[in-house]
């Protein structure tokens, strides 16, 4: 038979394998018993009983050889550790923001900023909430309202930036509860509850002019703006001539300051840091994290940790880096595309996101359809992902019932630089499993809800 010519061009990742950590499969029924012992809840599994680990991109990075070399030349001191400054100054060139107080990771700095910011009764915009970030604000007083575009809650929405605030919800929200009820607008790029979903340049830019009007802050959530800052390049008129370097300064240029979990985008396991512009704001948070975190040259992080962040956030803005990090999410996406599995279109940036109401639409959301499928595919194939849907959402604090999102997914997170393209055929190939049984699916019922953060230790048993 002769050999069949490629439609395409093949890419290969910018890197190569210089050590690597032997991973074992279990059996279906040892599968069927952790699964059940964790209470069918894949945050509860033992990182040993899980074959491919797609749970979250949080500190599951894989560092360079130029991130390790940096680990060895950690300044330990308490005060005035030098690679606190070699991360400052990282910090300043690639994102643009002049102050910088380190912190354990992002929600160190979230909880910072939600107790300098926010007032009991204030209102808390944002382009989708984020569990740990909604959280801050609701302890600190505040409320959280969602001025997202619609289109993000449409999983099979193909709206290009559907990270992107709807900007006549938020000026109904300024009119009716004041600018001086509104300590900052939350935005985050990209949005990961979305489906990993961007925002434009130019509604950061008319988001900025609206803000500017009323007086009011923008706040980023700079976890994976690196990624946001790709999409703008290759989706938005008038960049794909930029770097992704350059991309990212403009576009943070357009907000007040960032929190930011390090464990994502700058390539380390882990680390924070909260950043801004103003020098008032500055010294109250370099006040507050010596109360929470530590010294304001340390944050709760060694030296050799601020000094591998600091070489991460270098490489995470090369464009060859970036290309190859979205790359594998899209192609994990186009093999379950293909094969007519529903998930959240377009394609994120570090996720592939499925569509478990579509796909167990025999089940009622109070049956967790996403925390079943979940716990399905682990035990097809020892696939670990996670919930994001109604578990995910928790519970009002007014009524105690349950939030109801419109989305209710599953996310299949994929590190950076850890798994090959064999890694992302098998996960696809246990998805098409999964949904092939999709009918003889059962739901779930929670018999363990702790009071924050629920979907991290709930536990659930299956319904008969």
């Amino acid at each position: 038979m002769p050999y069949a010519r490629p439609t395409r061009r093949s890419w290969a990742e910018p890197w190569k394998v210089k050590m690597v950590e032997p991973i074992r499969m279990t059996t279906r029924a040892e599968r069927e018993r952790f699964i059940a012992e964790a209470g069918h809840n894949t945050f509860l599994l033992r990182s040993d009983d899980v074959y491919i680990d797609l749970l979250t991109d949080s500190g599951t990075s894989a560092m360079s050889d130029r991130q390790w070399a940096g680990m060895m030349l950690g300044d330990e001191a308490y005060a005035g550790s030098r690679n606190f400054y070699h991360l400052a100054d990282a910090i300043t060139e690639h994102y643009g923001y002049r102050y910088v107080v380190p912190t354990h990771q992002g929600r160190g700095a979230e909880n910072i900023l939600s107790r300098i910011l926010i007032k009991p009764g204030d209102h808390v915009p944002g382009n989708m909430y984020f569990t740990t970030t909604r959280l801050h604000q609701e302890l600190a007083g505040g409320t959280f309202v969602d001025v997202i575009v619609d289109e993000a809650h449409d999983p099979a929405s193909e709206h290009p930036f559907k990270g992107d605030v709807d900007l006549a919800k938020l000026e109904r929200l300024i009119e009716a509860v004041g600018a001086p009820r509104i300590p900052y607008v939350s935005v985050a790029g990209t949005v990961n509850m979305a489906g990993g979903q961007p925002q434009s340049m130019a509604n950061m830019r008319a988001l900025r002019a609206l803000c500017d009007r009323h007086g009011l802050r923008i706040i980023l959530d700079a976890t994976r703006a690196v990624e946001n800052a790709w999409f703008i390049q290759q989706r938005e008129a008038g960049y794909r001539d930029q770097t992704v370097a350059q991309i990212l300064l403009e576009y943070c240029r357009h907000t007040d300051g960032c929190t930011m979990s390090a464990k994502k985008d700058s390539l380390v396991n882990i680390g924070g840091w909260l950043a801004m512009n103003d020098e008032g704001l500055f010294e109250e948070a370099r006040n507050l994290v010596v109360v929470y975190e530590g010294l304001h040259t340390y944050g709760g992080l060694a030296g050799r940790d601020m000094e591998a962040m600091a070489q991460g956030i270098r490489e995470s803005v090369q464009d060859d880096h970036m290309r190859a990090r979205v790359g594998q999410v899209e192609y994990l996406a186009a093999h379950l595309v293909d094969w007519g599995v529903p998930i959240v279109r377009p394609v994120g940036g570090h996720a592939v996101f499925l569509d478990a109401r579509a796909i167990y639409a025999h089940l009622p959301q109070d049956a967790f359809p996403a925390q079943a499928l979940a716990a399905d595919l682990y035990v097809d194939s020892g696939v670990r992902s996670m919930e994001r849907g109604i578990v995910s959402a928790g519970r009002d604090e007014a009524t105690g019932r349950h939030r109801y999102p419109n989305l209710e997914l599953v996310r299949l997170t994929i590190p950076r630089r850890v798994y090959t393209q064999a890694h992302m055929d098998v996960v696809a190939e246990s998805v098409l499993a999964v949904f092939d049984a999709r009918e003889r699916a059962r739901g779930l019922r929670m018999v363990y809800e702790p009071r924050y953060l629920r979907f991290f230790q709930a536990r659930f048993e299956r319904e008969a």
